[in-house]
């Protein structure tokens, strides 16, 4: 039996209330931005742009803040003074609607707001130093704050304007602040047989390290026409915003619950076995969706598959590379991670913003298949089988 929220001196609502705000605004962005700047008057191949931006930010900003996390120590203040700078910054938006001023709003609010997730991450798995399995348990709170936002959203997009999506997401990013400096500090746990002859590029040369994360990119490639226009496309095929608020959160309700089984899930099979079942089934729902949206039925079932190209691939991820890496490198280890996710997911944007109104929805969701079937190839033929622990 898990242990109880709270059980062996972890934080866990006060880590829980922090997930779940972070990932609220990740509930206001990933399904809504695209559809606030069309509402702008934006072009799609403008929208992929500004989408891309912060994606583009990810692939800079996590591995600086990791380095200076890793080197000082300061994870938790680097996560309480990048939520501080994000609310700041994004604030700027409400200066200017041009296409350039949005352009330096999004790259500056997300500069440091890459800069908080991997240090948080880090935190964490800290606080739960011994119980790692109950990172899933954690991070649930996440999914939830994700399922009500998008919900809640959808319905006051149905009665509002747009133009009040700016309000929003500043009141989401004033509950990050807060509730970061309701976090208590801790230090990764130094295991002193893993401090001799283990630099961080030593490890990440390790054999089918360099696979798992050219994966990880691949993965957000195909998640591309995924978060830059499903809204859009949706509301094309006649689905009215709160439905769509819904849908979004169908595919984040099936994600909790693949949170709750990953412990057993990964003390059963081996991460390259989840991985590459994730990718498949990745490749299968990209599919469904630039081909079979119209159909309710279908497209439920879609976002059902977002307990395994979103939940069980994360997990994995997580600990994969908490696995891989010693405690002085799991700062790197983990922004590493998040910055070819954002590589990935920025060129899966841009793509997507391109092709939308070339190719159109089926070929440019296509597109996104062949990238998830890619990195099941890759995961399958360069990662080594290990037996689960």
């Amino acid at each position: 039996m898990a242990p109880a929220p709270g059980a062996g001196g972890v934080p866990y609502w006060r880590l829980s209330g922090f997930y779940l705000f972070y990932f609220a605004l990740l509930g206001a962005t990933a399904p809504f931005l695209a559809m606030y700047f069309d509402h702008l008057g934006f072009s799609s191949a403008r929208i992929g742009e500004l989408v891309a931006i912060p994606m583009l930010m990810r692939c800079v900003a996590p591995n600086l803040w990791g380095w200076l996390g890793d080197r000082t120590g300061q994870r938790l203040a680097i996560v309480r003074f990048g939520a501080v700078c994000t609310l700041g910054c994004f604030s700027l938006i409400f200066i200017s609607k041009t296409y350039a001023w949005l352009a330096m709003v999004m790259a500056l609010h997300a500069f440091f707001w890459h800069a908080v997730l991997p240090q948080f991450e880090t935190i964490t798995l800290a606080h739960l130093h011994g119980q790692p399995a109950r990172y899933s348990q954690v991070r649930l709170w996440g999914s939830v704050g994700f399922i009500l936002t998008v919900v809640v959203m959808g319905r006051l997009y149905e009665w509002w304007s747009l133009d009040v999506y700016p309000y929003a997401l500043v009141t989401i990013m004033a509950g990050i602040v807060v509730s970061s400096f309701w976090v208590p500090n801790v230090q990764p746990r130094v295991d002193a047989r893993r401090l001799t002859g283990e630099g961080f590029l030593r490890q990440l040369l390790a054999p089918g390290v360099l696979a798992f994360y050219a994966c990880v990119a691949l993965m957000q490639v195909s998640h591309g026409p995924y978060y830059t226009f499903l809204s859009l496309h949706l509301e094309h095929l006649g689905y009215s915003r709160a439905v769509i608020g819904v849908l979004w959160a169908v595919g984040v309700v099936a994600e909790v619950l693949m949170f709750l089984g990953m412990s057993r899930l990964l003390g059963r099979y081996s991460v390259r076995r989840v991985l590459a079942a994730s990718f498949l089934l990745a490749a299968l729902r990209w599919w469904l969706l630039g081909s079979a949206a119209e159909y309710l039925g279908w497209l439920i079932f879609a976002q059902v598959l977002h307990a395994a190209t979103f939940a069980s691939f994360h997990a994995s991820c997580i600990h994969f590379v908490q696995r891989t890496f010693g405690p002085r490198q799991q700062g790197q280890g983990q922004a590493l991670y998040a910055a070819l996710a954002g590589t990935g997911g920025a060129l899966g944007a841009l793509y997507s913003g391109y092709s939308w109104n070339t190719l159109g929805p089926t070929w440019t969701f296509a597109l996104a298949s062949l990238a998830a079937l890619a990195a099941a190839a890759i995961i399958v033929t360069r990662l080594a089988e290990e037996t689960p622990p």
